[in-house]
């Protein structure tokens, strides 16, 4: 048994297990003999699982509010965790590979995964060994393991391409020489994993077990990896069926009874703790669940830190509230910008004039970097506030790796793809675009319009989340919009950023990585 692992999740089973689990000889250790001996050693193995989402490279910290700065919609001067270095296409082998938190997250990406999913390995070659263990709960435990398998997967093939592909528990001996696997065999794991998973797993929870994955956050991921597969980065060749089985998976979230998604109506209150679990969560991050007492740093990074300031360019992309762009609106006001647009700009970013923490901001304050500040995932707004968390980790507010809106507008973008913008189309776009308070799309549009309105929606509702830096991937437009200057709230210049079309669509394989394994290839042109 790796004791390196066990190590590592001692305190989530410490956590989860009862006072006479623990209670046995010796009774400061595991081995591989004693431990795999009882359902509550099990489930406390699997939420160790579970907790490897929390690692900094995968949705830990403040990561997902940081990849957005590797975007047009965001900045961040303090290069956290190496994303500057990515939107500035200076990244390559060595500079992400030193392990420090200012150059670390192509590194830690790697490593974090695949400490993911050598847990989940672990887990899955043991649970069988469990003697108590009923049936139902055994298959159900295994459904959630292959999910976060597929998960953890998917953070390495989505950003890496070609990984090694580790299906047994860490073997330094067996495993410390692999070469890469092949993208497609990759995907192909995970998605037998997902299928696997599906009819095992339940379609909802309650209590206690929320939080954990369901058919609707195994069918979810499905969709995504789906959609990524068909995309222009993966599908030269525009081959449809791959667009029609993404808009088939994300249909069967949609039409999965008894899960009771649907968008959640309050879209600021949507990303607040009070709100958490609600109808369009389809899987998020549980941080006080599977970390008790740490949690993450958005509330800090977002208020104070503001290393993933918004930038002119988001703001500018957000419609009038006539679903007209600015360019185009008698709506804008060039002296007055921030009225008459888009209700999610305001429940999203702080402007300058708007009202923060009970004062009205400005172009330099409270937000000095670039104007303008994140609320969203922040339990901060316009009102004053005496809880002002000032310390890293002190943040519970779930983080939605998968919600109901994003499934909508990827059967949308997979649907238009296959068929044109039919009527079904149209209403998954136009119900996120209700919640949102704005006017349904007009009608005849063609399919390079409604791709167009799609690839808006999706970086207009899903902003400062984390997930714009893969669509510019997967579209094919980021050596279009990562090519360019970047601006504060006063139209000034602050830097300009390169992207290599040759290179920076994948993350190099770290340096560090293939000094310990020598078969490991390198990414084109690193």
């Amino acid at each position: 048994m790796n004791k390196i692992l066990f190590a590592c999740i001692l305190a989530v089973m410490i956590a989860g297990c009862s006072k006479h689990v623990l209670d046995t000889e010796p009774n400061n250790s595991y081995t591989e003999s004693t431990y795999w001996t009882s359902d509550k050693n099990a489930l406390a193995y699997l939420s160790g699982c579970y907790q490897a989402l929390t690692f900094n490279g995968l949705f830990g910290y403040a990561t997902p509010l940081w990849e957005e700065t590797a975007t047009p919609n965001a900045y961040d001067y303090g290069n956290s965790d190496g994303f500057s270095l990515i939107a500035l296409g200076t990244q390559n082998a060595t500079n992400a590979s030193t392990g420090n938190i200012t150059t670390g997250i192509i590194n830690g990406r790697w490593s974090d995964a695949y400490g993911g999913v050598g847990r989940c390995n672990t887990f899955l070659d043991n649970i069988d060994k469990v003697p108590v263990l009923d049936t139902a709960l055994r298959a159900r435990m295994k459904a959630e393991a292959k999910f976060l398998r597929a998960l953890f997967y998917d953070m390495l093939e989505t950003y890496y391409g070609d990984v090694p592909l580790i299906l047994d528990e860490p073997d330094l001996t067996a495993q410390g020489n692999l070469p890469r696997t092949p993208r497609a065999q990759v995907v192909q794991q995970m998605l037998k994993d997902l299928d696997e998973a599906v009819p095992e797993l339940p379609v909802k929870y309650t209590g206690s077990d929320i939080g954990r994955a369901t058919q609707g956050a195994a069918l979810g991921l499905i969709a995504r990896v789906l959609l990524f597969e068909a995309s222009p980065l993966n599908n030269t060749g525009n081959d449809l069926s791959k667009w029609t089985a993404a808009a088939q998976a994300a249909q069967a979230v949609m039409n999965l009874t008894g899960a009771g998604y649907g968008l959640f109506p309050d879209y600021r209150g949507l990303f607040l703790p009070a709100n958490e679990d609600k109808q369009e969560t389809v899987f998020d991050v549980q941080y006080s669940l599977v970390s008790p007492g740490l949690g993450n740093s958005f509330d800090l990074i977002d208020r104070s830190y503001n290393t993933n300031a918004p930038l002119l360019d988001l703001a500018n992309a957000y419609e009038c509230t006539d679903g007209l762009p600015i360019t185009q609106s008698p709506l804008y006001d060039p002296s007055d910008p921030y009225n008459n647009r888009d209700p999610r700009m305001s429940k999203t970013i702080v402007y300058p004039g708007a009202k923060f923490l009970g004062a009205i901001t400005t172009a330099t304050s409270p937000f000095q970097i670039t104007g303008y500040g994140v609320k969203k995932y922040s339990i901060y707004d316009s009102t004053s506030s005496t809880n002002l968390i000032n310390q890293a980790g002190k943040s519970e507010t779930n983080y939605m790796v998968i919600r109901y809106a994003d499934i909508l507008l990827m059967y949308a973008e997979a649907q238009n793809e296959s068929v044109g913008p039919d009527a079904s189309v149209y209403n998954a776009v136009n119900q996120v675009r209700t919640r949102a308070g704005m006017p349904a799309l007009p009608a005849g549009l063609t399919q390079t319009q409604m791709r167009d309105a799609i690839h808006l929606e999706r970086r207009i509702e899903l902003a400062c989340e984390g997930f714009y830096y893969t669509d510019i991937r997967r579209w094919k437009t980021a050596e279009q919009v990562m090519n360019a200057t970047i601006y504060n709230s006063r139209d000034q210049p602050i830097v300009t950023r390169t992207f290599n079309a040759a290179r920076d669509y994948w993350w190099p394989i770290p340096q560090t990585q293939r000094d310990l394994d020598a078969n490991l290839s390198q990414n084109p042109n690193y």
